[in-house]
């Protein structure tokens, strides 16, 4: 698969392009295969963002490495001549996704938001950002055989960077100006999917809520045995390729 500067993509398929951006264990864990195989029309281009998979490798992440991931995101398009597509975002993803429609909205047909996080501080979570941060080898050899075929030897700083974030992340989350899109989410116009599993374990009490009040046009589907990843779990995995496939026909 090519790269555009230091930054490795996939691109699978022919038709309507939808951009891809996964979530903040890279791609491999969370394929989007079953997606690419059940929606033949679809063109999909699935880059690494810099510092996960093939793209080039950084220490640590900034603590706007969502705006980042954007920029870099909008300089891809422009190089391949992409003037409009779709966009689908998984969890970090879906933050990079919601903050380029806010950039430019008129790139995208429409945006899928699949586990979207809306809130920075995460209590829930705390033990598991920690535990990225400093026992990335703990999550066991299933999930660290993956992601080694993801990101090489250098696995464990990707899941030690993305848990530093985080943690920074929720530290400042008394600071308005931290908002993750700053305190705009509400202006997002494009026509917008909510994809969200009904246990995720990386959503707080209230934080579905708050999304629901803030993109009140948008399309919510609650998948009751989803759980992080509904598009890449088991149960969920064919409901999902069946909304997303409805969702990116009607808005193309």
């Amino acid at each position: 698969m090519p790269f555009v500067s230091q930054l490795y993509y996939r691109d699978v398929g022919a038709g309507i392009p939808v951009v891809h951006l996964h979530g903040g264990w890279g791609y491999e864990v969370y394929s989007a295969q079953r997606q690419i195989d059940g929606m033949p029309d679809v063109r999909f281009l699935i880059p690494d963002r810099t510092g996960y998979g093939r793209s080039a490798r950084i220490v640590e992440l900034p603590i706007r490495f969502h705006e980042a991931a954007a920029a870099e995101t909008e300089q891809l398009l422009d190089a391949l001549a992409i003037p409009r597509c779709v966009l689908w975002g998984h969890s970090d993803g879906a933050v990079i996704a919601a903050i380029l429609g806010l950039r430019t909205p008129e790139r995208y047909a429409g945006i899928v938001l699949e586990a979207l996080h809306r809130e920075r501080l995460k209590p829930r979570s705390r033990e598991f950002f920690l535990q990225m941060a400093n026992a990335p080898e703990s999550f066991g050899e299933r999930v660290t055989t993956i992601l080694r075929a993801d990101h090489g030897e250098h696995w464990a700083d990707v899941l030690r960077m993305g848990g530093r974030a985080w943690v920074d992340i929720a530290a400042r989350a008394g600071d308005p100006a931290y908002d993750l899109f700053g305190n705009r989410l509400s202006e997002l116009a494009t026509r917008t999917l909510v994809l969200h599993g009904a246990g995720d374990p990386r959503t707080e009490p209230g934080e579905l809520d708050l999304v629901r009040s803030e993109l009140p046009k948008a399309r919510f589907e609650i998948l009751a045995e989803g759980g992080h990843c509904p598009h890449a779990e088991r149960r969920t995995a064919d409901a999902c390729t069946a909304i997303l496939r409805d969702f990116v026909c009607d808005v193309a």
